[in-house]
């Protein structure tokens, strides 16, 4: 006889969420409200503006009595369920075998009540199980929860197991000197490009042309002139940006811990919206530092994870925020661990020859060249006279072009063995892979009638952790397929198919 699985009650998330879900559908609903409320004021008649206040209300309030959700008990065979909906019920269902990460995520609100958003992730993106979600748990039950749902995590049945038993050891903690590196992004610049298209797509540009304070301001404008008014805006919008770059980071990454106890990896941080992220160290398969060209110039640097679970090289990626380049360094060769940690994350890498090297000085002078050669026959023909400010000017491009190709050139090499297979390149965005071979599930070459003619080629390392696909560019052809047979040694016994 088939031993039937237990029933598992299903379980009601935190009652306080009935103050949550309603102020949520309110500000989700908030434009319809706007355009009830001019037609009430329009009409006469504010019927609709309290009918759909009601609704609003209503559909928030109701949200807890659909939602319900239950944690079976196997490891193995169990699944996460969350049921939900009001007119049509749903069930999302997640194998607890397969939950790679475990997310939180507190707003203002959520934190003043004691809540918080708890989200995990399988790994599997654009499917229903990537947006499973419990809004709201309390957040005194998260760690349990946290603990129990991990994959080799006690059963929900252990409580005195769930806790951790291993200390935490804090591998970096936030520095409000860390706020230096928030301007050299374009975080604050994008925010006030998107403030621009709210009041513009509002329609508020009308009202606000025939406000007092535009109005002095053109004045003002006409006094100055125009290459001092051009001065005085982009002075503004620089300061500007500066502020709300340094206001976003001090948000976002506030308080910010990461901490290790045994084999999980969390990070915490967030002054009005706490984030918490839980990974698993056995879905970890390497790190990468980011370096824009700026951040690079003050010393600093970004530090990525490529793991399992974690999808792209987004925010939800982000390990340490920009900060000083040893800290992100330290903080990666304590993830890799063993006595290669060293080369993996600093050592010197192998060039790629001068193949490779003269790709990028030709992309690099190319144009530049072609431009002063045409401004040369100009002047020398007598066409016309070339300005001396027009000469300035193709120097200076010129000059940065060629900072710009010797720094590719520098920048781009590998280094390689049977764990690890490390890729640097970039000059604006450098980035150095570190990706662990055990997690590399395929390769790649690839050839343009360019890199044909230059004897190279990009070999593509394809994993399921990170961006799923890391590059090495312009290596040499003839080396291309040794690299892989190197990291994976089971390529090498299908080179012969692939010749």
């Amino acid at each position: 006889m088939t031993q039937q699985r237990p029933q598992i009650a299903w379980q009601r998330l935190s009652p306080r969420m009935l103050l949550v879900h309603p102020a949520h559908e309110l500000l989700r609903e908030l434009p319809l409200l706007i355009g009830v409320l001019v037609l009430g004021s329009t009409t006469g008649n504010q019927s609709w503006t309290v009918a759909v206040l009601v609704l609003s209300v209503g559909v928030g309030v109701a949200r807890w009595f659909t939602t319900s959700y239950r944690i079976e008990s196997d490891r193995e065979s169990g699944q996460v369920q969350l049921r939900s909906g009001l007119l049509q019920r749903k069930v999302l269902s997640v194998p607890r075998n397969r939950i790679r990460s475990v997310q939180t995520d507190a707003r203002l609100l959520h934190r003043l009540l004691g809540l918080t958003v708890l989200r995990l992730s399988t790994g599997q993106q654009a499917t229903a199980e990537h947006g499973f979600e419990l809004n709201a748990v309390r957040a005194d039950q998260v760690p349990r929860l946290r603990a129990i749902l991990l994959a080799d995590s006690p059963q929900p049945g252990d409580a005195a197991t769930a806790e951790p038993a291993a200390s935490s050891t804090v591998l970096a903690r936030w520095q409000p000197s860390w706020l230096r590196y928030a301007p050299l992004s374009l975080s604050g610049l994008l925010i006030v490009v998107a403030a621009a298209g709210v009041v513009y797509q509002s329609g508020a540009v009308g009202p606000l042309q025939h406000s007092r304070l535009v109005s002095s301001g053109l004045a003002a404008a006409a006094r100055l002139g125009v290459v001092a008014t051009v001065a005085v805006i982009a002075a503004v919008v620089l300061i500007a940006s500066v502020l709300l770059a340094v206001l976003r980071s001090l948000l976002v990454y506030g308080n910010l811990v990461l901490t290790r106890r045994a084999d999980v990896l969390h990070l915490r941080h967030g002054l009005l919206r706490l984030r918490e992220h839980t990974y698993d160290m056995s879905r970890l398969r390497g790190g990468t530092l980011r370096q824009p060209l700026l951040v690079r110039v003050f010393g600093g640097a970004r530090l990525d994870a490529v793991m399992t679970g974690v999808h792209g090289a987004g925010e939800s990626s982000v390990l340490l925020p920009p900060c000083p380049a040893a800290t992100a360094e330290a903080v990666l060769a304590g993830l890799v661990g063993g006595p290669e940690s060293a080369w993996v994350v600093v050592g010197p890498l192998r060039g790629h020859g001068g193949r490779a090297a003269s790709r990028r000085w030709t992309r690099a002078l190319g144009i530049p060249v072609l431009i002063g050669v045409a401004l040369a026959a100009t002047a020398l023909l007598g066409i016309s006279a070339v300005p001396l400010w027009l000469w300035t000017a193709w120097v200076a491009v010129t000059a940065w072009c060629a900072l710009l190709a010797a720094d590719r050139v520098g920048a781009l090499g590998h280094r390689v063995d049977s764990r690890w297979l490390v890729m640097r390149s970039g000059s604006l965005d450098r980035r150095r892979d570190c990706l662990a071979t055990a997690g590399v599930i395929g390769w790649t070459v690839r050839q343009s009638p360019l890199q044909r003619r230059a004897g190279v080629a990009t070999l593509v390392a394809a994993t399921a952790a990170g961006v799923k696909r890391y590059p090495l560019i312009d290596v040499p052809e003839d080396q291309a397929w040794a690299v892989a047979a190197e990291a994976s040694p089971w390529v090498a016994d299908s080179i012969w198919a692939i010749r």
